[in-house]
Formats: structure tokens, sequence, C-alpha cells
């Protein structure tokens, strides 16, 4: 594709061509939040150059921040920077709508059949790729980021603080950002921000902001009102509220809500049963798309069992559309209504310090995220260990016989065709997939 590129950015792509890309993003986008902003960054920054280096990290560093799923927001934010709201509106849904296509299809046959034994063997060879891809965004993140020993030593205590200590996310995140802005006015600490190739949007007015946060809240409060116009079962209504409560305070992903909405939706609703809320987690992390996808199987299971008037399996499918619409919709909100002020800070150096300080820690949480992704692909069980309980020191530390040596196989050779042979990520991907199938299929034989 001939470009011309001026200040390391090509030229804005077509609307055409920003819908094919993020379909594609969309289609492969496993490994949870560490192989998606991965796979974003290699295929908007490197091979497309639609961004600079800079402008995908400040892009990063404000997503970070906000609740919800930080890749499809920054997929979003990065649609709006190209088209605006029409074209985070496209990225953004192309992100999400493959996954949530394949999770409703999942949750369906889960409902009718109750076995998900058969998804093993499909994705076994998928998930050895993934964690190579994986690898490879860490690598490939810290060398362009990490650029003193300030923000390299910001990585690690990120990442000591998560894998170690089970900190909070949102408080690791706050405290690098705290770090660089004290740094910054110390005199300590510059910020790469960057290339600004793209002009910087307009001002919003004070009303004009207003007016856009209103009408998205409207926007996402509107399933309320179909469901009562309709008098649909009171329990999707509970459930949609529910879940509306949720977005607000996933800050963390999807592992940072999870145990919470596990322990709601069996205990207080009765909505699963004990154990499923594994089952829709083995799900979610075989689809593409957010983790948080699993969300909508709790959503299915419900309208399945709530709404069954309608049919089981369109209760089903109402019960998840309004739990994606829940959940999703208020990164939207985020994006459109806060951009256009976080590009305006891209050239105040204190800000952009902090902002980097994050992106520093983005790396720590990225390194924590692939080694526990790693550990539940490469072994079959997983401990952890209790160091120092009076201090909270904890450790993932895996049972080494059960390692799995036909994993370790596929993600070694999807390692050497990657970093080595520099194949495309798409045709390791669909190798490893077709490999790690025939193995069980040969092993179960």
């Amino acid at each position: 594709m001939d470009r011309a590129v001026k200040d390391g950015i090509a030229a804005t792509p077509s609307l055409g061509e920003l819908t094919a890309v993020f379909a594609r993003i969309g289609v492969l986008s496993f490994g949870g939040p560490a192989g998606q902003i991965g796979l974003m960054h290699r295929m908007l920054v490197e091979e497309r150059r639609w961004l600079s280096e800079g402008r995908f990290l400040h892009a990063l560093n404000y997503c970070m921040l906000l609740p919800g799923p930080e890749a499809q927001q920054l997929a979003t934010y990065i649609g709006w920077l190209m088209f605006g709201v029409r074209g985070g509106m496209i990225a953004g849904l192309l992100f999400v709508l493959p996954g949530l296509a394949v999770i409703i299809a999942l949750s369906a046959a889960y409902a009718l059949y109750q076995d998900t034994s058969w998804l093993t063997g499909l994705f076994f060879g998928l998930k050895a790729a993934v964690l190579a891809i994986v690898v490879e965004a860490v690598i490939r993140l810290s060398r362009k980021t990490l650029k003193s020993r300030f923000l390299v030593g910001i990585a690690a205590a990120a990442f000591i603080a998560l894998f170690f200590f089970s900190l909070p996310f949102p408080l690791v995140v706050l405290a690098a950002g705290l770090a660089g802005f004290t740094a910054a006015r110390r005199g300590g600490q510059s910020a790469n921000t960057g290339s600004a190739a793209m002009e910087l949007p307009k001002r919003p007015t004070p009303l004009g902001a207003v007016a856009t946060l209103v009408l998205w809240i409207a926007v996402w409060q509107f399933p309320l009102l179909l469901l009562w116009v309709f008098s649909a079962p009171e329990g999707l209504a509970v459930m949609f509220t529910f879940f509306s409560k949720m977005a607000m305070v996933t800050f963390g992903g999807a592992y940072a809500v999870l145990a919470y909405v596990a322990q709601v939706a069996v205990e207080n609703y009765g909505w699963l049963k004990p154990g499923e809320m594994l089952d829709g987690l083995a799900l979610a992390e075989t689809t593409p798309g957010p983790l948080v996808l699993v969300l909508s199987f709790v959503g299915f299971l419900v309208g399945f069992r709530e709404a069954a008037g309608l049919g089981p399996v369109t209760g089903g499918v109402i019960g998840a559309l309004l739990v994606a619409w829940a959940t999703f919709v208020p990164s939207f909100i985020w994006i459109f209504a806060g951009a256009p002020y976080i590009e305006r800070l891209r050239g105040n150096p204190v800000l952009s310090a902090a902002l980097s300080a994050i992106t520093a820690a983005v790396v720590g949480v990225i390194l924590n995220l692939a080694i526990w992704f790693g550990l539940h692909v490469l072994f079959r069980e997983v401990e952890q260990i209790s160091i120092w309980p009076a201090v909270g020191l904890k450790l993932f530390w895996p049972v080494w016989t059960t390692l799995d040596p036909l994993a370790f196989l596929l993600f070694a050779v999807s390692a050497f065709l990657l970093f080595r042979m520099k194949i495309g990520m798409v045709p390791v991907l669909l190798v490893s997939a077709v490999v790690g199938l025939a193995v069980r299929f040969l092993v179960a034989v």
C-alpha cells in the first residue's frame, strides 16, 4: 500500500479500510487485553503506520484509567481519531461483535447440551500461539516505551505490585501517574509524546460536552424503557440494572469483577448454579473479543431461565444482548465525552510525563497478564502460594508435574515462526489451531 508518510504517520485511511482492518482485529483478538493491545499495535502502528507510537500510547494511557474493557476503548479511541464518532462506533463495535456472536452461540449450545469439552481440542493450539503473540507484545512495547531507568523502575514496581501483592489495578495505575507527575515537576522526567501529525480536535463547549454526556447516558439506559413498555419479565430489568452498575466499577478488566459477579449471580439472585461461571469463563477465554464477554454468558443463562416464556433460546439471546449493551455502551461514553479533552493535553509536558509513567506501568501490567496466561496455557494446574501473609505477599506457582509438553511444543514453534521466521500472525494462528486440534484428536483416539 503506497502512502505518503509524514512525521511517522501514513495518510488517513479510508473508512472502508478502517472497517476492514477492525473487522479483522475483532475476529483475531484472542489472548485478553495483552494480546489485543499487541495486535492493534502491530497492525495499526507497525504495519500500516496509521498512528505514531506516541499517539497510540497516549490513547492507551487514557483507556487504562477507565472502567471497562480497555482494549475495546482503545479501538474506539483510534476509530474516533480517524473519523470522529462514526469511526469510533465502527471500530468499537467491530471489536466486540464477532466475539459476542460466538459467545451467544456457545452459550446456547451450553444451555441446551451442558457440554463444552469439545472446545478444549479446538482451541488448544490457538492458545499456545496467542501466548507467543502476547510475549512478542511485551517485548515490543517494553523496547519502545521504557526509555529511561525511571520508566523501567515504574514498570518493575507495577509488575511486583500486581503479581506478588495483588494490589488493586486502579491504585497501581494512579500511583504510576502520580510518580511521573511528581518527577516531571521536579525536572527528573520528560515525556516523549510522539509526533502530532493529526490536528487537535476543537475544544468542546461546556454545553456541548454536557449534551454529549446526557445523550449517551440516555442511549445507555434506553433498554430499560423498552423492557417497561413491553412488560418484559422483571428478572431482565433487574439484571440490566445490576450490570449497568458493574460497568461503572470494572477497573482492571474482567478478573477484577468476575468473583463478585459470580457470588451475586449464584448466592443473591440464583441466576447461575455453582461452577457455571467457570464454564462461562472457559468459553470466553476461547473466543475473540474482551474477556468481559463472559458476562453475556451470564445474561444468556438468565434470559434462558427467567424469560423462557419468550422461548428459551430467544430469551437467552435477549439476556445476552442486554448485558452486552449495559457493559460496552459506557466505553463509548468515556471516549466520545472525554477524548477531545485528553487529546488537547498531549502538549502539556507535565501531564504527558504522568501518562508516560502510566504507559510504563502498563508494560508491567501486560507482563503480569502474560505470565498469568502463560502459566495457565502451559500447565494444567497452577497454585497460589502465600509467602508472607502479614503483607499479602502471594505467588502463582505451577505444579511442575502438570506441564503439558504438547502445549509447550506448540508455543515454542509459534514463537520461532513469529520471532525468527517473521511469519505473519494469522498463518501462525491458523497452523497452530489446526495442529492443536489434530493432536488432541489423535491423543483421544
